[in-house]
């Protein structure tokens, strides 16, 4: 190789790499993820690193832990061009870009105080995806629109 190619962040041996973040997000995916820095988890970020396909990214590495279906909608929400690497005796085993499915539920709150969802009633909070970039979910109840900073806020 002509250039020098660097580790900014150790190889993990058994865990999640979060890659292809979008710039300045990586402790918007902690947050989300959960993860605090008191669990015990051992966490490695790599902020606004160079890539050749974004120009900038955020990478998170995970020891020890695989996400659920569930937390990759999360991660869709705020980074939907993130690609998911599973990690099993220091190889990716596992591939995959998350994708944001048409509907969610269940994952944030209407932004509405005064939508259904919002009240006593047993309804889960449902959003038709409008858009993944940028992100505009649309509530199922009242038809709010809700952008990535209201999801954001919920974290």
């Amino acid at each position: 190789m002509s250039r020098r190619e660097e580790l900014y962040v150790k190889k993990i041996k058994d865990g999640t790499v979060i890659d292809h973040i979008a710039p300045g997000h990586a402790l918007d995916v902690l947050r989300i993820l959960g993860i605090d820095g008191k669990g015990g988890v051992v966490v490695s970020i790599a902020m606004n690193v160079s890539s050749k396909k974004f120009g900038k990214k955020d990478i998170v590495k995970i020891e020890g832990r695989e996400l659920a279906p569930k937390e990759l909608d999360k991660i869709a929400l705020i980074a939907p061009s993130a690609t998911i690497n599973i990690v099993q005796d220091f190889c990716v085993t596992k591939k995959e870009k998350v994708r944001l499915p048409t509907a969610i539920g269940g994952i944030v709150r209407c932004a509405n105080p005064a939508c259904v969802s919002n009240s006593k009633e047993p309804v889960e909070p449902t959003f038709g995806v409008e858009s993944s970039e940028p992100l505009r979910l649309r509530c199922h109840f009242c038809r709010r629109i809700m952008e990535k900073g209201d999801v954001l806020k919920q974290f």
